[in-house]
């Protein structure tokens, strides 16, 4: 079997695209969707063999890949990285930053050391790899980079340290496409809802019951696929965007727009069947979270 995308094929060929997180979840779907596209996808993340086992996958498939380790957080690393990929590769025409990770707890019980960690790997981060991507080389050649961030609008009760950090990604994000748009390089973000991935593992066992109840939240009434989400990054990505710079694209169900005093109406198994918004599941190696597996 082979990704089934909704693009042309080829239309990343001789392209160079760094995916950040690259190992598992929304950004091993990302890059194995690029490479079915023809591009070469750099995964980038801190464990070589989770890497390795996704570059083995992508090159089983067809396609092109290679990884570099490297911590996010640390500038040093970064500056690093990013120069070795352009020696080996000559070039990055796009950036993925889809690295992340956040922990459930109430602010209240959120430490300096615990607040800083998750700021540093989804806004830092983040904002490190886009200027080493832009210094290094997109200032003269161009390129699009894509900022994932989160369904952070009105609130991240739980996850405060998160919602601060995406917020502030998204600021990053409109700020870049101003300040390097005469570059011609487009800076976007993707907002994903509650997306089905491999990423609700990492959560404790004891919240299975609330991740498998928040489908009942979403008025399209089921969880997005990676596949869904990873066909916006790609399309923000493609030429089809040229004129796409400094926007945040929600990928959610339209879960935001749920407001108290409109009666909750969501979609039943047979509306969900409908082609408007039946699941895309195009990812042919898509595996399922295992709270969803129960």
């Amino acid at each position: 079997m082979s990704y089934g995308s909704v693009f042309a094929p080829h239309l990343f060929a001789g392209k160079v695209v760094v995916i950040t997180g690259g190992g598992s979840g929304i950004g091993r779907c990302v890059a194995h969707e690029l490479a079915a596209l023809g591009a070469h996808a750099v995964l980038i993340g801190r464990k070589a063999e989770k890497l390795q086992k996704v570059v083995d996958e992508i090159v089983e498939d067809g396609g092109a890949a290679s990884f570099q380790v490297c911590d996010i957080r640390q500038e040093e690393s970064v500056k690093t990285v990013v120069a070795a990929i352009f020696a080996e590769r000559g070039r990055i025409d796009g950036l993925v930053n889809n690295a992340g990770g956040q922990y459930m707890t109430p602010l209240e019980a959120i430490s300096a050391k615990g607040w800083e960690a998750v700021i540093n790997t989804n806004l830092t981060g983040g904002f490190l790899m886009a200027r080493e991507v832009y210094t290094q080389g997109m200032n003269k050649t161009g390129g699009a980079i894509v900022n994932i961030v989160a369904d952070m609008w009105g609130s991240m009760p739980g996850m405060g340290h998160s919602g601060a950090a995406r917020a502030g990604m998204v600021s990053f994000t409109e700020t870049a496409a101003i300040e390097w748009a005469n570059r011609g390089v487009r800076v976007n973000a993707v907002a994903p809802g509650y997306i089905a991935s491999s990423g609700m593992d990492h959560y404790p066992e004891e919240a299975g019951p609330m991740l498998r109840e928040m489908a009942k939240t979403v008025p399209l009434g089921r969880f997005g696929t990676e596949a869904e989400t990873a066909a916006g990054i790609v399309f923000l990505l493609s030429p089809a965007a040229a004129f796409i710079s400094g926007t945040t694209l929600r990928i959610d169900g339209a879960r935001p727009q749920v407001r108290m005093g409109w009666p909750m109406r969501v979609a039943d198994e047979k509306s969900q069947a409908r082609d408007a918004i039946k699941p895309f599941n195009g990812f042919h190696r898509a595996v399922t979270p295992k709270v969803f597996a129960k």
